[in-house]
């Protein structure tokens, strides 16, 4: 599928496979995606991991009650090693599928060699309902 508006079509991801128990993202890497040295900027992995976790919990939690919305509320991305520019996978599995909360693990891998170059786990919340926006 297309890059959703806002922050996932400002990352370039596209979700290619999407299930309550699985989630499978890319992002072609590029220039627009490094901090100053040259490397992916690490709140670019973050951004993944956040996207992709919250796609996976939010078709879980349709599928749990029929109507619920999820919020990310904590993330914890590692980055373990350094990459410049090219395609990436993200896979995002479910830790914890739960009534209020769920846990969603999401490792992204170069897609050229496939090895790990960051990981992270994201939890959120079950909402009965979309927030509203509150000013």
């Amino acid at each position: 599928m297309e890059p959703q508006p806002g922050w996932d079509s400002a990352l370039g991801l596209r979700i290619e496979e999407l299930t309550p128990t699985r989630v499978v993202g890319y992002v072609d890497i590029d220039e627009r995606h490094q901090q100053p040295y040259g490397i992916v900027h690490g709140g670019v992995w973050a951004s993944i991991v956040e996207s992709v976790g919250s796609h996976g919990a939010a078709f879980a939690a349709r599928e749990l009650t029929g109507s619920m919305a999820v919020v990310g509320v904590a993330n914890s991305t590692d980055f373990l090693r350094p990459h410049r520019a090219g395609p990436v996978r993200a896979i995002g599995t479910p830790v914890l599928v739960g009534r209020t909360q769920q846990i969603w693990l999401v490792e992204i891998e170069r897609e050229d060699d496939g090895k790990l170059i960051a990981r992270g786990q994201l939890r959120l919340q079950n909402l009965p309902t979309p927030p509203e926006n509150r000013d």
